[in-house]
């Protein structure tokens, strides 16, 4: 893992990712890091971004036809994620929760390096809408 050079603009990028309650998307990011610096550009945040992959301090959520989404990981916070196939929200799931996979099932002498499990499924709300289009429909 490279260490991400500090500057201004991957500081900003880093506290407008802690404080996000979502999973965003660059072009949000980027809206929110110019409220800090005004002058900043799309592609300097998609850089930024990308270091930070790279570096390991955030991690993608990627959906075919979607735009990328982005977690940062938090010192401790081990979570999974559950993704809502009708409106795409994503959900944290607590990896605690979750069991371990007996080494067995894995090949002899594979090394497990990073774990990234999604569910995919329907919310509460996209559910309950399925039922209410559904119940007045017949």
């Amino acid at each position: 893992m490279t260490m991400v050079r500090q500057t201004k603009q991957r500081a900003a990028v880093i506290e407008v990712l802690q404080g996000a309650r979502s999973h965003p998307d660059a072009a949000w990011i980027h809206a929110q890091v110019r409220g800090q610096l005004p002058s900043v550009s799309l592609g300097t945040v998609y850089r930024t971004l990308d270091a930070l992959v790279r570096d390991g301090v955030v991690v993608t959520l990627e959906r075919a036809g979607q735009a990328t989404r982005y977690d940062y990981k938090h010192e401790g916070d081990t979570h999974h994620h559950a993704v809502c196939r009708g409106c795409g929200a994503i959900f944290d799931v607590d990896a605690a929760v979750i069991p371990t996979l007996p080494a067995s099932a894995l090949p002899a002498g594979f090394q497990v390096t990073d774990v990234r499990l999604e569910f995919l499924g329907v919310c509460p709300a996209c559910h309950a809408q399925a039922d209410a289009t559904t119940s007045t429909a017949g």
